[in-house]
């Protein structure tokens, strides 16, 4: 007790003007706190947060649940660059601006940055594809999986969801296999000849941490070393109930603080407080790559735009698709203010228009000759050079520019229909970077590099027609879509596809043509397997499990799995390399349409609107080292 008394003494506690404020139920719990918690309960009295400890009963009563709420308070302080009074100062400051209508963007000039516009398979873009793949083993990976899949009309995590049901695999699986097959591929071209590990890193929250470790651990890291993958849990942030920015407490309980998260911006915070960013510099590492949950397409663009980082030497690189004026994506722009200040970043769609028109164009955002905005749409999916963003992060503590999007009762903007809170992105980074800092982006067509699933089928099917669903079911036709244009750009006959209608969506279907990463990792590795005499009809399923698998004088016409393993022997690989020729016909995998109210069909395949009926295939496994040829 006497540390306590002393405490309490050399704060002042008697006489100070912050305990002199504080309401009764707070005072006469003050003996019975230990300093730490006195120094949270002043900075939430001098922050003008008193009124949390109003209802807190006389010593001796809910003790408790008085040090769990302290407990709660100190979290959320340590958890934010800054301190909850940082937290508290920004939001008041942005709730004030939010209740005047100031527009962020006042006094800023908009025009179209510089950047990559890449078009898939030409001379150019295999040289970036090489260059990326080389570069790879100096890169580490960052999954932002912080959410779960209930906006689908799923209950699991989002990347335990498959991307696609011809092989089952899940979104997770796929990234770490990805991943895997760059790790091996740049190794392979290492001058040093070294074995690199590529880092891997998941940025998970309360809702999604045990399940998506309780994945990873189940399947063995899907063929990753756990050694490789680092789990950051973010944390959430305070809610507020006024302009004022006071503390929301929990309506059941009230020696509790309402929270809610506070967006994937807390990645860049997270990777700095952790240490990696460091350990991976000295280890040699170049560059940091983030990405999101589920966008099955995206390592068929990643090594181009490593590629694009590496030749330019981007500090920053913003992967993009071309994007049509007043599409519903944000556009990435270079902003001038007229004080002289510079960034790129991404403007949202609905802010983009405006501020063209209010800065001379007096169109607003229009197509250009391509048949698409000149501002490219912005994907979320980042590649940052290590050393400046190591030297940035120095500065700000991984800090991101917030917004908060308060929910107003009336045009009064006096209060709010629920509490609210600070948010940020990860995309938003650049903002506080200098002018001279290299930030570019690189444009892919949409149909190689952009399919989220991100809308339930209900929603999905209001989408206005001729903009995308953005649902599983359109997630899952865009892969199959992209290995079909693939195949065809190296030289196959692929069929056309059909329009069918899954959950009220229409969308084409492809042949349902699937491959492992390390099987078709770049399009000259595609291009050297296929053979030009090839054909796959439409109704057809390809399913190629393995490397080494030369595809020749192939006429498919239903469904063919090839099975091509491989093992370790020392620090070698004894590969299956097989030949496939002939023509395969059969019956073949059939879709067949579900309802996504029928809660006998599981969610995963419900929320497609249809289910494989896997009515005849052929499938061959080779599992002897050396050569083989399946000739049907």
């Amino acid at each position: 007790m006497a540390s306590v008394a002393e405490s309490l003494s050399g704060l002042d506690i008697a006489g100070g003007d912050w305990a002199a404020s504080a309401p009764p139920g707070l005072r006469s719990n003050l003996p019975a706190l230990s300093p730490d918690q006195v120094e949270l309960a002043k900075m939430l009295v001098e922050t003008g947060q008193s009124r949390v400890f109003e209802h807190w009963a006389d010593p001796g009563v809910d003790d408790d649940r008085k040090k769990a709420f302290l407990e709660q308070v100190a979290r959320l302080d340590t958890s934010y660059p800054g301190g909850l009074a940082s937290y508290i100062k920004t939001a008041r400051e942005l709730l004030a601006d939010s209740k005047a209508g100031k527009n962020p963007f006042d006094g800023f000039t908009p025009s179209v940055p510089s950047g990559e516009v890449l078009t898939f398979g030409d001379d150019n873009f295999i040289n970036f594809e090489e260059t990326g793949v080389k570069e790879a083993r100096k890169a580490a990976f960052v999954l932002v999986a912080g959410g779960l899949g209930e906006r689908l009309g799923y209950n699991g995590i989002k990347v335990a969801l498959p991307a696609e049901t011809t092989s089952g695999t899940c979104y997770l699986q796929h990234y770490i296999e990805s991943v895997l097959a760059l790790q091996e591929a740049s190794c392979r071209l290492a001058e040093d000849g070294s074995g690199t590990q590529i880092p891997f890193v998941i940025m998970t929250s309360d809702d999604t941490h045990a399940r998506t470790l309780h994945l990873l651990e189940s399947n063995g890291y899907f063929g990753m070393q756990p050694s490789q993958v680092k789990l950051l849990k973010q944390e959430k942030v305070a809610c507020l109930e006024d302009n004022d920015a006071r503390l929301a407490l929990d309506p059941s309980d009230k020696y509790k603080i309402q929270t809610k998260p506070h967006g994937h911006g807390d990645v860049h915070a997270l990777l700095y407080s952790s240490g990696l960013l460091n350990l991976w510099h000295d280890a040699g590492m170049k560059w940091v790559l983030f990405f999101q949950d589920t966008n099955g397409l995206l390592f068929k663009a990643i090594p181009a735009a490593l590629g694009v980082s590496a030749i330019r030497q981007f500090h920053v690189n913003s992967l993009a698709v071309p994007r049509k004026a007043k599409e519903a994506i944000g556009g990435i722009a270079k902003l001038t203010h007229a004080d002289g200040r510079t960034m790129v970043i991404n403007v949202e769609y609905n802010q983009l228009d405006p501020l063209l028109r209010a800065t001379g164009y007096l169109n607003g955002d229009v197509n250009d000759e391509t048949g698409f905005s000149p501002f490219p749409g912005n994907i979320n999916q980042l590649i940052l050079g290590l050393g400046p963003y190591i030297e940035e992060l120095k500065k700000t503590g991984g800090a991101i520019k917030e917004f908060v999007n308060p929910k107003y009762k009336d045009a009064s903007k006096t209060s709010f229909k629920s509490s609210t809170r600070l948010e940020c992105m990860m995309q938003d980074y650049p903002k506080t970077l200098s002018p001279t800092a290299a930030v570019g982006f690189t444009v892919m067509d949409t149909w190689l590099a952009y399919a989220p699933v991100k809308n339930n089928p209900e929603d999905a099917a209001k989408v206005p027609k001729g903009n995308p669903y953005h649902s599983a079911t359109s997630g899952e036709m865009a892969i199959y879509r992209a290995n079909s244009l693939i195949l065809r750009k190296a030289g196959a006959h692929v069929g056309d596809p059909v329009m069918q209608v899954f959950n009220g969506q229409e969308v084409e279907v492809w042949p349902r043509i699937v491959w492992k990463p390390k099987w078709g990792l770049t399009f000259s590795e595609v291009r050297r397997k296929v053979g030009s005499s090839c054909s796959v009809s439409q109704k057809s399923t390809l399913l190629l499990n393995g490397r080494d698998i030369f595809i020749e004088d192939l006429s498919l016409d239903g469904a063919l799995i090839i099975n091509a393993g491989e093992d370790a022997e020392g620090n070698s690989l004894i590969l299956r390399k097989v030949t496939v020729k002939g023509r395969v016909e059969n019956k073949g995998w059939i879709l067949e349409s579900v309802d996504y109210k029928d809660a006998s069909v599981p969610e995963e395949i419900r929320i497609r609107g249809f289910r494989i009926n896997k009515v005849e295939h052929l499938e061959k496994a080779y599992d002897r080292p050396g050569k083989s040829r399946l000739e049907a």
